[in-house]
């Protein structure tokens, strides 16, 4: 069995995309659709920069997508493939559930490209720059960097300050999960990280505190969004983050993105139950940040990066 994944935020570079796009007009007429879906010129801020306005969420979202169907795109169409056909499961790390989804048909790819402009936005301004944080802790696993962020918390109590939001965010992997809230809590949490068994703490550069519940503005804004949107069942079942289990259903899915704004990345739960449930194929489409992950997770597996036109001519002669 085979599962095609897909990456999230972080995974975007100045220049992503330009040599696919160069080597095929699949792939540009996939960066077109999206500019013109966004009003925007976004495949040349893709392609030049500056990393600035790509590193802006509402900017990378979008075009981390965008680089990643047009992987995949390239790939079905220069193979003769589809998606149903070549796999068993989709499923991405954060707005990479996104990618999952229009690659399995749920969205079309311009309302993807749309929503996630407005996921970005709204994610964006629910805390204002400065107030919220993100870090990630090494060499730690979910029950440890638990013990961690309420240690952060309580800690902050004691001194008699206010109650602060400091949860896990992301569960990426057994030696790597996220934590994320208020920044005065999430920098406790990292003064106390190594007393409390983590190897190491480090700040992310990041402009929000994404997946906690400071975001609750953000997926209000996109519970509204997806009441309006069209969403087909997937041609494959995509592992949702929040449940780490597979769904199909239009209403279900729905309701899994707007948890997702709040809720922790479940990526190490949902990359061992997709193993359990017998995949022993992970296709990374558009990045190469999940596979390291899902290898952490279950070695056992066989992880392919899917980036360049070798990448996809490769694929298609194993498959």
């Amino acid at each position: 069995m085979r599962a095609f994944i897909f990456p999230g935020q972080g995974s975007q570079s100045v220049g992503m995309g330009t040599a696919l796009a160069a080597a095929t007009p699949l792939a540009r007429e996939v960066f077109d659709e999206v500019d013109d879906a966004l009003g925007q010129a976004l495949y040349r801020i893709m392609a030049d920069g500056p990393a600035e306005a790509l590193t802006l969420t509402e900017n990378a979202q979008p075009a981390i997508m965008a680089n990643a169907i047009a992987t995949l795109r390239v790939f079905e169409k220069e193979g003769g493939v589809r998606l149903a056909d070549a796999c068993d499961y989709v499923a991405g790390h954060s707005l990479g559930e996104y990618s999952a989804l229009c690659a399995a048909g749920a969205f079309d790819l311009a309302t993807t490209a749309r929503l996630l402009k407005l996921r970005g936005r709204a994610m964006q301004a629910a805390v204002p720059v400065g107030e919220g944080a993100m870090a990630a802790l090494l060499g730690t696993d979910l029950a440890t960097a638990e013990v961690i962020a309420g240690a952060a918390r309580d800690s902050i109590l004691a001194e008699g300050g206010e109650e602060l939001v400091c949860t896990v965010a992301n569960d990426n992997d057994p030696s790597q999960v996220v934590i994320s809230g208020h920044r005065a809590a999430i920098e406790r949490a990292i003064a106390l990280a190594k007393d409390l068994g983590a190897k190491r703490a480090v700040l992310l550069p990041v402009s929000a505190p994404f997946h906690c519940s400071l975001m609750q503005d953000a997926a209000d804004a996109m519970e509204n969004a997806l009441l309006d949107a069209d969403i087909a069942a997937p041609l494959v079942p995509l592992y949702c983050n929040v449940d780490a289990a597979p769904i199909a259903n239009p209403g279900a899915i729905r309701v899994a993105l707007v948890a997702q704004v709040t809720g922790m990345v479940r990526w190490r739960e949902s990359v061992a139950a997709m193993a359990a449930a017998g995949v022993t194929q992970f296709v990374e489409f558009g990045g190469k940040v999940l596979g390291p992950m899902v290898k952490r997770i279950a070695p056992e597996v066989e992880v392919t990066s899917v980036v360049s036109m070798d990448d996809i001519e490769a694929l298609l002669a194993r498959l």
